[in-house]
């Protein structure tokens, strides 16, 4: 060998570092969120909050506690959103059409500050995120016919 390749036991170990560096950043996002919303399940507050929320989220096929799952995504981030989602009871459809919705309107606040120091139109980058999270949740409704 030359010495300009990295030995295999080198970039295993990088590797390795590496996976656990990633594994740690995501439970350290989605493990406080699953147990938040564990515990609020717990409580009467999830009751409430889903028992208010029901009406709008029934015409996504979602049940009213999606909205806790889709207020932690547009706020933080995906992964908070995937520890809320796993906190919950939700089917395959439910989980899919949350997922197509976040991949539209994910991580409104930091989003949104990048667009604006390019300088984009805040309310329009704001407003076309959140009718296409609208717009692909009930199309993927209509296709997937949950009730």
């Amino acid at each position: 060998m030359d010495g300009t390749m990295p030995s295999l036991k080198v970039s295993l170990g990088r590797g390795w570092r590496l996976g656990l560096d990633t594994t740690w950043m995501l439970v350290k996002i989605t493990l406080p969120v699953y147990v938040a919303v564990s515990l609020l399940g717990a409580t009467p507050v999830l009751g409430w909050v889903a028992r208010a929320c029901e009406p709008l989220m029934g015409l996504f096929g979602l049940p009213g506690e999606a909205a806790m799952v889709l207020v932690v995504g547009n706020a933080l981030n995906l992964y908070a959103a995937i520890g809320a989602m796993k906190a919950l009871s939700l089917t395959h459809a439910q989980v899919t059409i949350l997922a197509l919705m976040l991949s539209f309107s994910h991580n409104l606040f930091v989003e949104t500050a990048l667009c604006r120091k390019l300088g984009l139109s805040i309310p329009l980058v704001v407003g076309v995120r959140l009718l296409m999270a609208v717009a692909a949740g009930l199309s993927l409704r209509a296709l997937l016919g949950t009730a």
